[in-house]
């Protein structure tokens, strides 16, 4: 694979010079800003390997529109001031034909001012609905929002006769978006937050918040709001203090890493997901399956690891721009841009896309399964 990794896990351009790589004059650049350390990294690493894994496959098939694809990719560390410091970057130095990035909500917002003045296409891997609502011209994103995670699981909650609820997020962008979203869509479902803690992302024990909570009249179940290790502590915490309660999740934590690291605490947690956790249990009817599953055996067989839902909505990030390139037939910014914004029936992993000039996601809350730990498995629920 030509490419410019500008990562700590990876090499330099000069180091591929120096290795007798001959980057390719005429290429397609795509640009990527990923959290591959940090707190973020569970996130980016899934993330950083699909693109690894893929770009190079895309590659070695012929490339796109008769050109390979030169991958420049930044690690941001999870630092929203070095995603806008590598966006800057890959705009003004790298000069690349597009962008897909970041993996958080904070990294993405950071770069909305400079992609929208440069009119760069994004694809976004972050999960707030800040990031495409409103809309902004030049930025799409591919996970699923929270106000869809919000919603899912205040659903599966009121058929559980269930109304007084404790929420607990993390006090970063990710979670206080989910924070807000969990407020309004309470409103909407009939749920009354009767408790509304927070956590730091860097905090080890959040026991005195939980101690709140279940001093609390009323309580009937507690949504946390996060990702990484927080609301895996936050799992194990309510465990250790005898909370039994339904304990409801978000998807930020989609992942293999969630439920190994809960173990015994994390059985019987509900959260929604994309299908890429329950790939073999998708019945032979779902459009969904085909795609779940080769990505899950490639991933597998390449990586080395469990597939993730954070690498599928890389996956997914990069197949639209790839699908956009073709039916653009140029690397024209503005072409490529509409044609991203026309995608229809799109089947990713995190679902069916369908976006329009109102909706630079286009995936519907029935994308979501929602699913239960039970006996160290992922469940469908329905």
């Amino acid at each position: 694979m030509k490419r410019r990794q500008m990562f700590k896990l990876g090499l330099g351009a000069a180091a591929l010079l120096m290795a007798g790589v001959t980057l390719a004059a005429d290429t397609i650049k795509v640009g990527t800003i990923i959290s591959v350390t940090g707190p973020a990294a569970a996130l980016g690493e899934p993330q950083l390997k699909t693109l690894e894994i893929y770009i190079d496959k895309i590659n070695k098939e012929g490339g796109v529109l008769g050109k390979k694809l030169e991958w420049i990719n930044y690690d941001d560390a999870s630092d929203s001031l070095k995603a806008n410091s590598f966006a800057k970057r890959l705009i003004e130095n790298d000069n690349v034909d597009l962008i897909i990035g970041g993996t958080t909500t904070g990294a993405t917002m950071s770069m909305v001012p400079i992609i929208e003045k440069a009119g760069i296409p994004l694809i976004s891997l972050s999960g707030a609905v800040v990031v495409i609502e409103p809309v902004k011209k030049w930025i799409f994103k591919t996970p699923h929002t929270d106000r869809m995670a919000a919603e899912r699981v205040y659903e599966d909650m009121k058929k559980r006769g269930i109304t007084n609820v404790a929420l607990l997020s993390d006090t970063g962008g990710f979670g206080q978006s989910g924070r807000k979203e969990s407020q309004i869509a309470a409103k909407k479902f009939g749920i009354n937050l009767v408790a509304d803690e927070t956590y730091g992302p860097k905090d080890t024990d959040v026991t005195s918040q939980l101690t709140k909570i279940r001093s609390t009249p009323g309580v009937q179940a507690i949504h946390v709001f996060g990702f990484g290790q927080g609301p895996i502590i936050v799992t194990k915490n309510i465990a250790q203090l005898g909370m039994k309660l339904p304990v409801y999740q978000s998807h930020g934590v989609a992942n293999e890493e969630f439920k190994k690291f809960t173990g015994p605490a994390g059985e019987g947690v509900r959260l929604p997901s994309p299908a890429v956790l329950v790939a073999d249990k998708l019945p032979a009817s779902d459009p969904q399956r085909k795609v779940v599953m080769d990505y899950a055996r490639e991933y597998k067989a390449i990586a080395k690891a469990e597939p993730s839902t954070f690498g599928g909505y890389a996956y997914d990030g990069l197949f639209i721009a790839i699908d956009a390139l073709k039916r653009a037939g140029s690397t024209d910014k503005a072409k490529v841009r509409d044609a991203i914004e026309q995608t229809t029936g799109f089947i990713g992993t995190g679902g069916v896309f369908n976006m329009t000039p109102a909706d630079h996601m286009g995936l519907s809350n029935s994308a979501f399964r929602l699913l239960e730990i039970k006996n160290g498995e992922w469940q469908i629920l329905n």
